[in-house]
């Protein structure tokens, strides 16, 4: 299968696992899954892989304990994403826990590389996945994000792996018909 070929096998796992949480009514049960798919484009070692692996894994259990202090430890200091630091996505996660219950999310991790070496390093982790809830408000479960094939760009600090954002300049705008993916 080409590269693009399961790229795009990802994304449709990810929309079919999401579809059928929510049409069963099964997504505030279900598990947040954290997967890397047969097939995925592995160019750093299992170590590694494994700790961003345990990262993704504390985050989801941190969300669904609505954990504000140690999902932020998933966000590196420098956090920026198209002009988002890491106070602004401590807001994000707080609205969301004071609006919605249940919250679960899907990754799926495709591709990991690294780019440069030492302190310097920073790991490109390939992404699609969706992240939803079940309205405290209304009782319903709802899309609250979903992204497919998104970057995340993930530095070391303090021993451990923490996403900072994107790399290179971040345009004033974006194109039309895209929006940024600022959570993990």
């Amino acid at each position: 299968m080409t590269v693009q070929g399961r790229r795009m096998c990802a994304a449709i796992t990810a929309l079919l696992i999401f579809f059928s949480l929510t049409l069963t009514g099964l997504a505030g049960r279900a598990l947040a899954k954290v997967v890397v798919p047969a097939g995925s484009v592995i160019e750093v070692d299992e170590a590694t892989v494994k700790s961003v692996m345990a990262m993704f894994e504390r985050a989801e259990q941190a969300v669904k304990a609505h954990e504000l202090d140690t999902i932020m430890a998933v966000y590196s200091s420098q956090y920026n994403y198209h002009r988002l630091t890491k106070a602004d996505i401590r807001k994000v996660w707080k609205d969301l826990f004071d609006e919605y219950q249940e919250i679960a999310s899907t990754h799926l991790l495709s591709k990991f590389t690294k780019v440069g070496s030492g302190s310097q390093a920073v790991l490109e982790v390939t992404c699609t996945g969706h992240l939803w809830a079940r309205s405290k408000t209304s009782g319903l479960y709802v899309p609250i994000d979903s992204w497919h094939e998104e970057v995340h760009y993930l530095v070391m600090e303090e021993g451990a792996w923490r996403i900072r954002g994107n790399l290179g300049d971040v345009p004033h705008t974006l194109p039309f018909g895209t929006s940024p993916h600022p959570l993990f």
